[in-house]
């Protein structure tokens, strides 16, 4: 099994920035990606951005491009990402998420493990 305890969700307004962090613990030895995921009601789970285990390899969403940045700590085995200028339509929850990845990064079907979810909300 692996935990995945995410934290720095937010209020913020418009053009502000937010970072997100996620500690692993566990058999982390089992995942190859993490990545994160962000859901708004009445909406599927939508992919944002993933990152290798190794952090050699990261993917954003057109979305996320440009804006948000994700990176990990390998020594403290936390994901993280740093959200800038920030919009209405950011607001969501983020879910942080860990796998064996096969194939898209994006597909929410390689992902054994996710966190509780952090509420993230910006303000026009």
């Amino acid at each position: 099994q692996v935990q995945l305890v995410e934290s720095g969700g937010g209020l913020v307004q418009t053009g502000g920035s937010l970072r997100l962090s996620c500690a692993a613990s566990g058999r982390t030895f089992s995942i190859n990606t993490m990545s994160w995921f962000r859901r708004t009601p009445g909406k599927e789970r939508e992919f944002v951005a993933a990152i290798t285990w190794n952090g050699v390899a990261t993917y954003y969403a057109d979305s996320a491009k440009g804006r948000f940045t994700i990176s990990r700590d390998n020594a403290k085995n936390t994901l993280y990402l740093q959200m800038d200028s920030l919009k209405p339509e950011d607001t969501a929850v983020y879910y942080c998420a860990a796998g064996w990845v096969s194939d898209s990064v994006q597909a929410t079907k390689w992902y054994g493990y996710w966190g509780q979810g952090t509420q993230v909300t910006v303000s026009s």
